[in-house]
């Protein structure tokens, strides 16, 4: 699952998986999670345990993210 929060929406400072550098609040970006639970793709999460595996990324770092090593 994808979201894209706006940069007013963004109230505190995360760090982002793509490039290791820190997302500021007020900056617009991606927060995503998996739809599915890992060991199976018929269970879907439940909202705590998906809260759980959210990561919040720079909206480029998230398009590029195939190109990374």
């Amino acid at each position: 699952m994808v979201r894209a929060l706006t940069g007013s929406s963004a109230g505190k400072a995360y760090r982002c998986p793509g490039c290791d550098q820190e997302i500021r609040p007020g900056t617009p970006h991606v927060v995503t999670w998996p739809a599915y639970a890992r060991d199976s793709d018929l269970e879907p999460w439940d909202v705590e345990s998906a809260a759980d595996w959210r990561r919040h990324w720079h909206t480029t770092c998230w398009r590029s993210r195939d190109r990374r090593r």
